[in-house]
């Protein structure tokens, strides 16, 4: 009866909870600049009034340019269904699982940029160009950090890496924890293209990454990409919640409450790092990437000294 709990609320909050953290991250930026800001739910409607609307295709674009959206929203659901959002064992695992995770989040950012390369703008293939090169640096902070936790965890699933014994781990290696989730942090960051790597409000072409490579996408392929783009967001954010709020449950009324509240602090503090940084000069986006993959991977030459 718990499992069958657990699969139907892992299922529904996948589904239903990422435009909410859009929202809370707009309202805690606009509560910064002393703004009323856009309601909490307008996610959910511009959703709604782009999956409404007809589409519009240019005589240049092919198949690939309508499946870079359906791809990629693919991908992450199957990534979302990986990752055990409150510490429960997640819906699908195996062991290895979490190297599947990353070559999703991998294969989402492949057909997105596939797409924009397919619409034959040189302005959209200059954003993929871009999103494929910080892709580079990032994987290897996100491998180092899953790595980390499989040597905590002794296992090699994520239900193991995420699972009851992050609260043991925090105190059998707090300090490769702290590591791990800064690096992982970041990673949320410049995966989802949010301040300090890209602003996903901006408009000018010189600094667009994210933005530039949708811009021929409308309707309800553009509510695929943007609906897309807040589920990948949920899964990163997931992931740094189940770190940063290890509490474990046999008991759905307690670990599923915990998990949403975790949640939304992790939307509130992205909007926190949104409001007081500015975005970073392209130039200088390489080595806040490098410094995430050495936090992680300093994390996990600590478990291997501490080892030997």
């Amino acid at each position: 009866m718990i499992a069958m709990i657990d699969l139907i609320a892992h299922v529904l909050l996948l589904l239903l909870m990422p435009p909410l953290l859009l929202g809370v991250i707009v309202k805690t930026k606009a509560a910064f600049a002393g703004r009323v800001g856009a309601p909490l739910l307008q996610p959910y409607y511009d959703l709604i009034k782009l999956f409404q609307k007809g589409t519009v295709l240019s005589r240049t674009t092919t198949w690939v340019f309508l499946a870079g959206p359906t791809v990629t929203l693919f991908a992450v659901m199957v990534a979302g269904l990986l990752v055990p959002l409150s510490g429960r064992p997640a819906p699908l695992r195996f062991a290895g699982d979490f190297i599947l995770f990353a070559y999703l989040l991998a294969l989402g950012r492949f057909f997105t940029a596939l797409a924009a390369l397919d619409t034959g703008s040189s302005f959209e293939g200059m954003g993929a160009s871009r999103e494929v090169t910080f892709a580079c640096l990032a994987e290897p902070a996100l491998f180092l950090g899953l790595l980390a936790l499989a040597r905590l965890s002794g296992g090699l699933s994520l239900t193991a890496l995420l699972g009851g014994q992050v609260g043991g781990a925090w105190i059998a290696a707090a300090p490769t924890m702290v590591l791990v989730v800064g690096g992982l942090f970041i990673i949320l960051l410049v995966e989802n293209s949010r301040i300090p790597f890209d602003d996903p409000n901006t408009h000018l072409e010189l600094t667009m990454i994210h933005e530039v490579m949708v811009l021929d996408h409308g309707g309800p392929a553009l509510g695929a990409v943007l609906y897309g783009a807040a589920v990948k967001l949920f899964v990163l954010s997931a992931v740094v919640a189940r770190l940063m709020v290890p509490v474990a449950s046999e008991r759905p009324v307690i670990h599923w409450p915990v998990f949403v509240v975790s949640m939304l602090l992790v939307a509130v503090l992205i909007g926190v790092v949104e409001s007081v940084m500015a975005r970073l000069r392209l130039l200088h986006v390489p080595n806040l990437l490098l410094g995430a993959c050495l936090l992680t991977g300093l994390g996990f030459i600590l478990l291997l000294g501490s080892s030997s």
